[in-house]
């Protein structure tokens, strides 16, 4: 009876290794993709490495949800191609959930939402409206949501110039190469006014309507990976609820970036 016992509590005990390195083994490892080119959402630091506040978020919901999260880097232009061939799980990159792109991936629930708003140099009295845009050049970041409105609404009356990052387009803003950029307002206010090179510019006409006002900045997701779209909905709750993304919120803004509640 007593080797009967033990041999018990030893398949016992093996079996419970097994199984917790069964567990261990099936962690989910999820590469997601972010721009590395947007402050304060996402950037470079000096040493290369990924910075920003959709870096940060992504790290909290992976480990909310238990995954084994590599975050990679991937220029805007590619971003959902790449989403489409495998070459990443998940997008994490300030993207903004569009009907547009819901035709080829999916979104998780919004992780933050914040207005655009168009910047100029002061004094320019630039006025925002057909008239007052006419024979202007507008610089925005292409295959943005920013860089359809402004096609849709303005196009037919002012110049338009697209770039590979908003950097770009403020930098072309400084020389004088464009009368005026359209971006989130929090990445024109913490990574261009509220800096030296931003000083002598300035939000300029009201918050954009229309078709700019999307669902807020969304996970990107293959259609059908519904496992990865609710574990992430799920963490993204769970943040908001712990505490975890106000601390978040906290290093980078001065207010809540998640906008307003979704409506029941």
């Amino acid at each position: 009876m007593k080797q009967r016992l033990t041999l018990l509590f030893v398949a016992t005990i093996a079996g419970s290794l097994g199984f917790a390195g069964a567990a261990a083994a099936q962690l989910q490892k999820v590469r997601i993709a972010t721009e590395g080119a947007y402050a304060p959402f996402n950037f470079r630091d000096a040493d290369g490495t990924l910075q920003g506040f959709d870096v940060d978020i992504a790290k909290a919901l992976c480990a909310e949800a238990k995954f084994d999260c590599t975050i990679v880097a991937q220029d805007w232009d590619g971003i959902i191609p790449g989403l489409l061939v495998k070459k990443y799980d998940a997008i994490i990159a300030s993207m903004s959930i569009t009907e547009q792109r819901k035709k080829s991936i999916d979104f998780t629930d919004k992780y933050y939402q914040t207005p655009a708003r168009f910047v100029a140099r002061k004094g320019s009295n630039i006025e925002i409206s057909e008239a007052g845009l006419k024979g202007k050049t507008i610089g925005v970041q292409r295959a943005t949501i920013h860089a359809g409105f402004i096609h849709e609404t303005y196009g037919t009356i002012a110049a338009i110039k697209e770039y590979d990052t908003q950097d770009n387009a403020n930098l072309d803003l400084i020389a004088g190469r464009v009368d005026l950029v359209l971006a989130d307002s929090v990445v024109l206010l913490e990574g261009f006014l509220n800096k030296p090179e931003g000083k002598d510019f300035a939000f300029v006409g009201p918050i954009p309507r229309g078709s700019i006002v999307d669902e807020g900045a969304g996970i990107g997701i293959r259609k059908g990976d519904t496992k990865l779209k609710d574990a992430f909905n799920a963490a993204i709750k769970a943040i908001r609820a712990n505490g975890t993304y106000k601390k978040i919120n906290d290093k980078y803004f001065s207010f809540d970036v998640y906008g307003p509640e979704p409506q029941s």
